[in-house]
């Protein structure tokens, strides 16, 4: 049975328009003009027990408003949705004790404090055991390597390490939901290693069911194996991430490197587009389903000491989605 069930989703903003000039100024103070904006519209998706999500889009696409409704933040227009069997925004205190919600932009802990006296509080506020918080506080301080940094004021912190700090705290009560969004926004290679990692290892032992949203495709190739797109407040992909590549990725780069020098750009050009020309070494990409034709046809003309072939980088497969879902809704 689905943890998380969506089905019509849908959040409309009522969005008030500001006139040019004075005059359109003076005349919005008595006569106020509006237009609906529709962040979500009616998206559906369900998402099984243990299973860790990727929810991707460009700015403006609908994921935060999405996550703010799953997490009971905010109510839907019309639609609804059902995570661990409870509706998120009746923001009944059973549901707000099995889930918990990083924004990479939010912070959670006193600024001013130790982030191990936000931890006690949380402790409180969550009525966990002491036995239970001792054991889960040293299991995730363990995996993120934090012991100490734990008595530091959350304020002297580096970005990187309040990220780490505020990943603790959403998992002291052992939530069996998580939804993050962003949460690795504005850190180094490092930091965002450390907290994909710790999130992978923390999904290995406890089973908890993720829905991610990030811009990083480092963070999606490293936890999710399902992704689901959307942009214009509409789903446009939902399957597996080696799917979007066979879906949208229509040519693959094909790295040669030569015995000698490399024949010219216009010999190349026949085979694709060439993107790196340098000595014996070239990169030509090639539709997808003439790789095999076009390399064959190589070896029959050139001495190659070394062939490689990839798909394109996921960050532009991800950006050709959004790109064809734009043109789409433009030509609607």
């Amino acid at each position: 049975m689905p943890i998380i069930e969506v089905e019509g989703l849908t959040k409309t903003y009522r969005v008030f328009q500001k006139r040019d000039g004075l005059w359109g100024a003076l005349r919005g103070l008595w006569r106020r003009e509006y237009k609906e904006v529709e962040a979500v519209a009616g998206i559906d998706f369900s998402i099984e027990p243990g299973e860790m999500v990727a929810f991707l889009g460009p700015n403006g696409a609908g994921k935060t408003t999405t996550l703010k409704m799953l997490s009971g933040l905010i109510q839907p227009t019309a639609g609804g949705a059902t995570v661990l069997g409870h509706v998120p925004w009746r923001r009944e205190d059973a549901y707000r004790r099995r889930f918990a919600l990083v924004m990479g932009q939010k912070n959670q802990l006193w600024w001013d404090l130790p982030a191990a006296d936000s931890f006690q509080l949380h402790r409180e506020i969550y009525s966990i055991p002491k036995d239970q918080f001792d054991r889960t506080l040293g299991e995730l301080v363990e995996l993120l390597g934090v012991e100490r940094l734990t008595r530091q004021a959350v304020r002297e912190l580096s970005l990187g390490e309040r990220m780490k700090m505020e990943l603790i705290a959403a998992l002291l009560h052992q939530p069996q939901v998580l939804l993050l969004d962003e949460p690795t926004i504005g850190l180094d290679v490092v930091a965002q290693a450390a907290i994909q990692k710790c999130l992978r290892d923390y999904h290995d032992r406890r089973g908890v069911t993720m829905l991610l949203t990030s811009h990083y495709m480092r963070d999606v190739e490293a936890l999710c194996d399902r992704v689901i797109v959307i942009t214009l407040g509409s789903i446009v992909y939902d399957g597996p991430l080696a799917g979007i590549v066979e879906r949208f990725g229509e040519s693959k780069l094909v790295r040669l490197e030569f015995k000698g020098d490399a024949p010219d750009r216009a010999e190349l050009e026949r085979y694709g587009e060439v993107s790196r020309l340098e000595g014996p070494r070239a990169d030509v990409r090639i539709e997808r389903h003439h790789v095999a034709e076009a390399l064959a046809d190589m070896l029959n003309h050139h001495a190659l000491a070394d062939v490689g072939v990839e798909d394109p980088p996921l960050e532009e497969i991800i950006a050709k989605v959004f790109e064809e879902a734009r043109l789409a809704h433009g030509a609607a």
